[in-house]
């Protein structure tokens, strides 16, 4: 596995502050996004690689641990996971004899940090006890785009050889799990383990999800803040025209109601989005603007 430096995809230093990532990421993300570079493999894949960065880079404990590796890592790369790496320096039991691979469109973490945050190599077991008789259920983190928790998604998963494919419903949220029923090792007692898929939905740079509802801001120009007119608005169906009454206030919010994400229990029904305007104010005027904002202010005053 090739060594991924997140700094270096997101162009941060390793001092950089939470805003710095914040900013880096989301000026990438929109360059990159799938919508603006349809059918391009190349774009699609960076999107992927930032939105890996930003997950760990953005979460302080995640981001201690890719900073401590140093040379551990070199040692994990050269003797493989279960060869030279030493888990215990990570809190964490040698590998389970049953092994959970991604495929290469996974879009979540790497898979040595899939291992390490993961606890241990497969995840970390829900339950406790050498000797139980009820078969451990076993969670493993998967991240996935805000666009594919709206329509749904699938994940090709290896375990102990065998391919399995599993569905990620419409509407998932980050912490909602999906479960391969059997999938895992067995009991003593020979009655085979649950895994869980612990979703987590990576930020999205156009918009902003509480619940079921999205939220969005969009920019209008002074004039039709002032006039109305027409803004082409974007959502996740595709973009939408929207009609910008006259005099709409800057932060004025407009709901778009059936816009939001898909309810997990119904996904026939669907929250809403709401869209804040912000209102750009002209810089430099020319002198007939000037003469005519003049003429406006001389009015309002009267």
């Amino acid at each position: 596995m090739n060594y991924r430096d997140y700094y270096e995809i997101l162009g941060v230093s390793r001092d950089a502050s939470d805003d710095e990532i914040k900013r880096a990421y989301r000026k990438l993300a929109l360059k990159y996004h799938p919508d603006r570079n349809p059918d391009d493999k190349k774009a699609e894949e960076k999107f992927k690689e930032l939105n890996e960065a930003n997950q760990v880079l953005s979460d302080p404990e995640k981001r201690a641990h890719f900073d401590r590796l140093g040379s551990a890592y070199s040692q994990w790369e050269q003797g493989g996971a279960q060869g030279g790496f030493n888990w215990s320096d990570w809190g964490a039991a040698d590998p389970s004899n049953v092994r959970v691979e991604y495929s290469g469109d996974m879009g979540g973490f790497s898979d040595f940090f899939q291992q390490i945050f993961g606890g241990g190599g497969f995840g970390r077991s829900a339950q406790s006890g050498a000797r139980q008789m009820r078969p451990q259920a076993y969670e493993q983190a998967v991240t996935i785009s805000l666009e594919e928790a709206y329509r749904g998604s699938a994940r090709q998963m290896n375990v102990n050889g065998k391919k399995l494919e599993v569905k990620i419903p419409a509407g998932a949220r980050s912490g909602t799990k999906v479960r391969m029923r059997g999938a895992g090792p067995s009991s003593p007692n020979g009655q085979a383990s649950d895994i869980y898929l612990v979703i987590d939905v990576a930020a999205d740079p156009r918009f902003s999800r509480k619940g079921d509802n999205l939220h969005s801001e969009f920019d209008i120009d002074l004039y039709t803040s002032v006039l109305g007119g027409e803004v082409s608005l974007p959502t996740m169906n595709g973009d939408l025209k929207l009609t910008i009454p006259a005099g709409t206030q800057p932060g004025q919010s407009f709901r778009l109601s059936g816009k939001g994400m898909p309810l997990l229990k119904d996904p026939k029904k669907f929250g809403d989005l709401y869209a804040k305007a912000k209102v750009r104010i002209p810089k430099t005027l020319s002198d007939q603007e000037k003469d005519l904002f003049s003429q406006l202010a001389s009015g309002a005053k009267k």
